[in-house]
């Protein structure tokens, strides 16, 4: 579907920054709007105040470091070691990069949620909480928002790292084939081209910490993050379930179609194409994915509720 949505724009035809469309600069704004209520939401609700407690949590357990450490080593091995791919070094360097991004931070998401809700409940940590003037609801959208807030400043210096070793990435590239070092607006623009994939990625993790969080109201850790895993190679593999036209076997399509229907569509937000064919993807699709990712993601809240509901908590 990218393949279709996104326009081809090569290296030599990428806007420079004094020409920006009006698109991105709506698309920027939308994005500093989400951090801004985000952040309104954290010092203004009751559901804020678990979810800066859920924030805090996940920053002082040992795996935040330790997955922020592995990802920044391995963009950095990444940049610096050949890949032997016939010059496709800097679109290795995209792909491998962006997919370290998008490991770290889920697996920040599935462990945060499965140790600050499940253990909770287990611990009857959670009975003495709701005990307080917040209900079950504030109770998990605060943990979903916390959980967010945790995964945005483990991937933020992340993304800023990944980002300074694209920039860098177009010189060094340049200087191998002994040619001239480009000028800065080009390498800047270059850089600019890997935002959008981050933004995707981000949305995906947000739509499986839904889910991971509608899981863990019900099922302990290693259930939760077997379960999520499955849920992540289904759901790249739903487009390809829909679109196998199978011939005579009725029952296999039917199940394809309802995976599909049950499960998201991760490959809205699968930028391998792109990077592949060196496209840049354009506003319009970040929309789309952004409101699949919303529409998803409210369902998943919505499953969290009624589970957790009549969850005994006793």
């Amino acid at each position: 579907m990218l393949e279709v949505l996104s326009k081809q724009i090569r290296f030599a035809d990428i806007p420079m920054l004094t020409n920006l469309p009006m698109s991105w600069i709506v698309t920027l704004l939308v994005v500093l709007g989400v951090i801004l209520a985000a952040g309104l939401f954290c010092y203004l609700t009751r559901a804020g105040i678990i979810a800066r407690a859920t924030t805090k949590e996940a920053i002082r357990q040992p795996l935040f470091p330790l997955l922020m450490a592995v990802a920044l080593i391995s963009l950095v091995v990444n940049t610096f070691l050949p890949f032997f791919s016939f010059g496709e070094d800097f679109k290795m360097l995209m792909d491998c990069g962006l997919a370290t991004i998008l490991i770290c931070g889920l697996l920040l998401a599935v462990w945060t949620s499965s140790t600050s809700i499940a253990d909770e409940i287990e611990g009857k940590t959670a009975m003495t909480l709701l005990s307080k003037p917040i209900n079950r609801r504030q109770f998990i959208v605060g943990k979903y928002v916390g959980i967010m807030s945790a995964v945005f400043w483990m991937l933020l210096p992340v993304m800023a790292c990944f980002l300074a070793l694209v920039y860098y990435k177009v010189g060094y590239d340049f200087r191998e084939t002994a040619a001239s070092d480009p000028e800065s607006t080009y390498k800047l623009a270059v850089m600019l081209r890997a935002v959008p994939g981050l933004i995707l990625i981000f949305c995906e993790i947000s739509v499986l910490t839904a889910l991971s969080v509608a899981i863990s109201t019900r099922v302990p850790m290693v259930v939760n993050m077997v379960t999520c895993l499955a849920i992540f190679v289904v759901g790249h593999l739903t487009s390809l379930l829909v679109e196998q036209n199978v011939r005579g076997l009725e029952m296999v399509q039917f199940v394809a179609r309802l995976i599909a229907t049950a499960l998201p569509n991760l490959e809205h937000f699968n930028t391998q194409a792109a990077v592949a064919t060196g496209t840049l993807v354009p506003p319009a699709y970040l929309g789309f994915a952004a409101l699949y990712c919303a529409a998803f993601s409210l369902a998943a809240i919505l499953l969290a509720f009624i589970l957790f509901e009549d969850r005994d908590l006793a």
